[in-house]
């Protein structure tokens, strides 16, 4: 099959648009029409640290229509819409106690760019791309994926919204709801307030959480946190020592932090903020080789927790329909984070949205 990709050539190079041929779908694959696809942080992480082997398709946040299933295939059939996100077994220890996102393959499945057997599912004139990104590759027009990365989407409910659920949201939302499990009336602190950090401000308010604060440098996101549910917002550069501003808002501390920076000094000063018995959840990509924040001794002193968090800790089919009910009923307002580019324009999107024109960046295909 014939298709359209976008394709990462290397390490910190624009995203080149190519003709590339998709395998037929083997007895457990899919094939999804994608028309919608979210960039994330991580897309560009794996580009730019070459840690897939390039040319390679990414993208992990795709939404889009089934349109062909192998042979052993129950889940779904052509036609249905899907989110598409991360891939995992469904059979180890972790799958079977609902920890998906801690699948023992999970590294394997999604970051090795290629299936287990070795083969990939693109190739360009018979040349190698590297593929099965997240277990999907869908910066591209049709992607191979398999059912334990697709959850059906109800009509009415738009993919270019939706599509934002299969990583971005649900790490924020997840990482607040699933994860740390905050309390109704319980504080919260959240560092950076890009997707995942707005989410999880989104997920707070879903929880009834009674004080929650937001540090971030733009001041537009800081604004629109307010409006998603943020009872406080700090400007890391005008407040200087972020501890002690979190402080001057809960003096006894917050009795969670969530770090979506990978930044250790944000990290630390997380710890800083936190209350007695506190927890942060990290769930920022750090450069490899950067040591846990903090004093162990002050760790054992006030019994803090540090919990690193991968997809907000979901079993995708059950919590993505409780995120798609909470958006039809007007509960997470996922649209205020969405600004569409088309998928041509993947290069503007990024460039924009590191300049921070937009909060969450999404290509959508023409139809």
């Amino acid at each position: 099959m014939n298709i359209q990709a976008a394709v990462a050539v290397g390490p910190g190079q624009p995203f080149a648009l190519k003709a590339l041929t998709l395998e037929a779908p083997r007895p457990d694959e899919v094939v999804v029409e994608i028309h919608a696809v979210g960039i994330c942080h991580t897309d560009l992480v794996f580009r730019d640290a070459g840690v897939i082997a390039a040319p390679a398709v990414l993208g992990h946040e795709g939404a889009g229509v089934v349109v062909a299933v192998g042979a052993d295939v129950t889940k779904v059939r052509a036609g249905d819409r899907v989110i598409l996100t991360f891939r995992s077994c469904g059979h180890c220890h972790r799958c079977d106690g609902g920890d998906a996102a801690y699948c023992e393959t999970m590294p394997m499945l999604n970051y090795a760019g290629m299936r287990p057997d070795g083969s990939t599912t693109l190739s360009d004139e018979g040349a190698r791309v590297s593929s099965n990104f997240f277990g999907q590759s869908s910066f591209a027009s049709h992607a191979i994926t398999y059912e334990r990365n697709l959850v059906k989407v109800p009509d009415g409910l738009p993919l270019e919204l939706m599509c934002t659920l299969g990583c971005g949201v649900q790490t924020g939302a997840g990482g607040v709801m699933r994860s740390l499990k905050c309390e109704a009336g319980s504080s919260l602190l959240v560092t950076g307030g890009g997707p995942v950090g707005l989410s999880a401000v989104m997920g707070a308010r879903l929880q009834g959480c009674g004080t929650v604060i937001l540090v971030e440098p733009h001041a537009r996101r800081r604004a629109l946190a307010l409006e998603l549910g943020a009872t406080h917002v700090i400007d890391p550069a005008e407040a200087g020592d972020v501890a002690a501003a979190v402080r001057a808002i809960r003096p006894q501390g917050v009795d969670y932090a969530f770090d979506t920076t990978g930044l250790p000094a944000v990290q630390s000063a997380s710890l800083g903020a936190l209350a007695s018995k506190g927890v942060l959840g990290i769930v920022g990509v750090s450069a490899p080789g950067t040591p846990v924040p903090g004093d162990v001794n002050l760790l054992v002193t006030f019994g803090h927790t540090i919990k690193g968090i991968i997809e907000g800790d979901s079993d995708p089919d059950l919590f993505l329909p409780e995120l798609m009910a909470h958006f039809a009923a007007g509960r997470l307002p996922v649209d205020r984070l969405v600004t569409t580019y088309a998928f041509a324009d993947i290069n503007d999107a990024i460039a924009a949205q590191h300049r921070g024109e937009c909060v969450k960046a999404v290509l959508v295909t023409a139809r």
